[in-house]
Parts: C-alpha cells; structure tokens; sequence
C-alpha cells in the first residue's frame, strides 16, 4: 500500500477506488479521529477544572447552540441513526473546537501553556480533515500534517494525564 495514489489521476478501476479508501483508512483516518477527540477530551477536562462541569453553557455560542438542537432533531426524527455522543461538544467540528479553545484561552493557558500554538496546529489540518472526513484523496504533505500533530497531541495528552489537579474527562 506504500505506493498507493489517488485513484482519481487513472483510468477507473474498483480495486483502485478501494486501495484508496483502505490507504486512507489505515494511514489518516484513524488519526484524525484521534485527534478530533483528543481535543474534544482536553476541552471538556481543563474546562470542567476552570469554570465547572457545566462549562458548555457558559463557553458556547448561541449560534453554535441552535444547530446543535437543530442537528439533534434530525437525529431524532430518523431515529435509526446512531447518536454522535451524549455530551453536544460531540456534534461539533474541528474548526468550532479550535474556536472554542481559542476562546477559552484565558483558562486553557494555565493548563496548556503553548496553547496558541495549539490552536495554530489544529486549524493547519482543518483542511486535510475535511478532505479526508469529505472522502478525497490528501497530499503527502497534508497527510504528513496530520501525522506531526498525531504524534504532538498524543505527547499533550499524556502530558495532561500527569497533570496535579487536572483529571482527564470524557464528555
């Protein structure tokens, strides 16, 4: 799979379209996915640490609130489809996570002291992550992206987990 490469550049073939999705799969994916909850766990930990457990609705934007709702009612009216996760910082992206933290700085500098460099990292692979959560083929550059913060936000995270008075949460 090393010499894997975006089926979109050959003549269509099934087997292609499908090395794709497995490369991806294996090779990007699953960090994003890491990623993406790492930081949904940061948030929740130092937040619910310095402000409360009801941090959400304290922090949150209205905006951001009403299409929650709106999210969770399609969700209800199908009632099939499996729920993104029961806290509502799970049916938010990336980006709003990183607007979250930036707004939060105040508080998340005493616990993250590089945090906006953080925030830096995290909107560098917001595009990568929509390409690969959108089903497109990223460059090795942005898959390289995605790798360096992979590896970066796992040393935060076992940083955070050794941090006094800091227990880490999920939402």
């Amino acid at each position: 799979m090393p010499g894997t490469q975006d089926f979109r550049g050959f003549h269509f073939s099934r087997s292609r379209v499908d090395d794709c999705g497995r490369y991806l799969g294996h090779r990007s994916y699953w960090k994003l996915y890491s990623i993406e909850n790492y930081l949904r766990v940061i948030l929740h930990s130092v937040l619910t640490v310095q402000i409360a457990p009801t941090w959400w609705d304290v922090v949150v934007d209205p905006n951001t609130k009403r299409n929650i709702l709106r999210v969770k009612s399609d969700y209800l009216k199908k009632g099939v489809h499996t729920s993104p996760g029961p806290h509502d910082i799970y049916y938010v992206y990336l980006s709003d996570l990183t607007k979250i933290m930036a707004a939060t700085r105040h508080l998340m500098i005493r616990v993250i002291a590089d945090v906006d460099t953080w925030v830096a990292k995290f909107e560098d692979v917001r595009i990568p992550r929509n390409l690969v959560g959108h089903m497109n083929f990223p460059s090795v550059a942005d898959r390289k992206r995605i790798d360096v913060l992979h590896l970066e936000l796992t040393g935060l995270i076992q940083r955070l987990e050794g941090t006094r008075g800091l227990r880490i949460r999920i939402p």
